[in-house]
């Protein structure tokens, strides 16, 4: 199932890559609306409460360890790309080693500063006991979360998206299954949804990494690959944290956001909540669209396939383009049908936010889905730093120009719609512009320029 992306169509090769990584996170969402429901009509508000004030900080822990496996695999696909096995163990040896570490310090304190987090979460006391049930069997879960992305980022560098898929799949059924039993069956409370989630992930993690050893005796981590080169350590470091710095700061800049709408009151703060959820189903095939780009960009890379990257990327913006554009004319024309999925009609006020919401932020959702294009971009041709500006730039202007705008009495909250688009504008300005200044030797690997027999 592993599939050679140096080769063959490029659009169909892309978008078969794709599809079972947008599958996933379909999966992944379908989960999250399960999970809620479970909870809230079983358990009540305050459960509810509990479980969903931990979903934001368990994306912002999670979201580290997935920047450390997405920076690792863009260096596993150029060595696959090379076909140098020898320095793909080099980089798997270094990655398994760097993020087991993160993830036992990462885990390590989340256990110690519980409390600490919940104060600064500043959580109803109410909740309190409730979530910090929930938090001490979540925690739990992180090295899980380690396995699975890890495993899956080595698989999808070699072009096998379907078998990540799969355990995901049985991850999220089982999940519900489990859902189901501890709470209604054992009466376990907020601490069997949690105790669900990680049996769960600890399932899939294991038996993804199982799978992998089994049928892929190539991707078998050795002893030797635990005493990498250094060069080998400094290499996936500088890939990998960079990549978690880079989606460390999307999750702060949107928590910030996020405070700046709870400022205008309840309404608007359901109306932000619902759009947000449309938002992540909206741009989320774009998304992973853009992650199976950087993979194809990083084989090619590796292979010094120049030629195949430059239509790879022409081929990209034009299909990411159209998909984004048939998607915002869609959200625009049904946006208030949409809100209505999460929102009861007689809530005018909500629906009328969320709607203006949609339709300021959704008509530009070309902008988005050509950011995650050169998010992915850099990362595949050993610019991580880039991406990290380009964030920097996309987010940090963002927060600015929202609570800039929304001072403003003649604006109030249509600035924070307003300012995401210009947002991801100016950071696709600066990309492309980077772009434009470098293209003649930003293909070149190791700083070398390639012959002209490859490409």
């Amino acid at each position: 199932m592993q599939k050679n992306m140096t080769e063959g169509p490029i659009t169909k090769t892309l978008i078969l890559f794709a599809l079972p990584m947008i599958a996933g996170n379909l999966l992944q969402q379908f989960y999250n609306i399960a999970d809620t429901l479970v909870v809230g009509r079983f358990l009540g508000a305050e459960a509810l409460a509990a479980v969903g004030s931990s979903y934001s900080l368990m994306t912002f822990l999670t979201a580290i360890i997935l920047g450390l496996c997405m920076g690792s695999g863009a260096a596993f696909s150029i060595c696959y790309g090379q076909s140098d096995m020898r320095r793909l163990h080099e980089n798997m040896g270094a990655a398994f080693i760097l993020i087991f570490i993160v993830t036992i310090i990462l885990t390590a304190v989340s256990f110690i500063c519980i409390d600490l987090i919940i104060k600064l979460l500043q959580v109803p006391a109410s909740v309190t006991l409730l979530m910090r049930s929930y938090l001490l069997i979540i925690f739990a879960g992180i090295p899980a979360t380690f396995l699975y992305n890890y495993f899956a980022a080595l698989l999808r560098s070699s072009g096998n998206s379907a078998v990540p898929l799969f355990f995901l799949a049985i991850c999220t059924i089982l999940n519900i299954i489990l859902d189901l039993y501890f709470i209604l069956v054992l009466k376990w409370g907020v601490s069997g949804a949690a105790a669900a989630t990680i049996a769960s992930q600890y399932i899939s993690g294991f038996g993804l990494a199982f799978y992998t050893y089994i049928r892929y005796p190539d991707f078998r981590i050795r002893r030797a690959d635990l005493h990498p080169e250094i060069k080998a350590v400094v290499r996936i470091t500088r890939f990998s944290f960079l990549t978690a710095l880079q989606q460390s700061i999307m999750n702060l800049g949107i928590l910030m956001i996020q405070g700046l709408v709870n400022s205008f009151g309840i309404s608007i703060m359901a109306a932000f909540a619902a759009a947000v959820k449309i938002d992540s189903f909206a741009y989320m095939p774009v998304q992973d669209f853009g992650n199976a780009f950087s993979i194809f960009i990083a084989q090619n890379y590796g292979a010094g396939k120049q030629k195949r990257i430059r239509e790879g990327i022409k081929k990209a913006v034009l299909t990411a383009s159209i998909f984004s554009i048939c998607i915002s004319i869609s959200v625009f024309l049904f946006a208030e049908q949409l809100m209505h999925i999460f929102i009861s009609p007689e809530e005018t006020l909500i629906i009328s936010s969320g709607v203006q919401y949609l339709r300021i932020e959704g008509i530009f959702y070309i902008g988005i889905g050509i950011l995650f294009l050169l998010y992915g971009l850099y990362r595949a041709v050993e610019k991580p730093g880039i991406s990290v500006i380009l964030t920097i730039i996309s987010l940090g202007i963002r927060v600015v120009l929202a609570y800039t705008l929304a001072g403003v009495q003649s604006i109030g909250v249509q600035g924070i719609w307003w300012a995401v688009p210009i947002g991801w504008a100016l950071a696709d300005i600066t990309g492309f512009c980077y772009y434009k200044k470098h293209k003649n030797t930003l293909f070149t690997l190791n700083g070398k320029k390639y012959k002209k027999n490859y490409v």
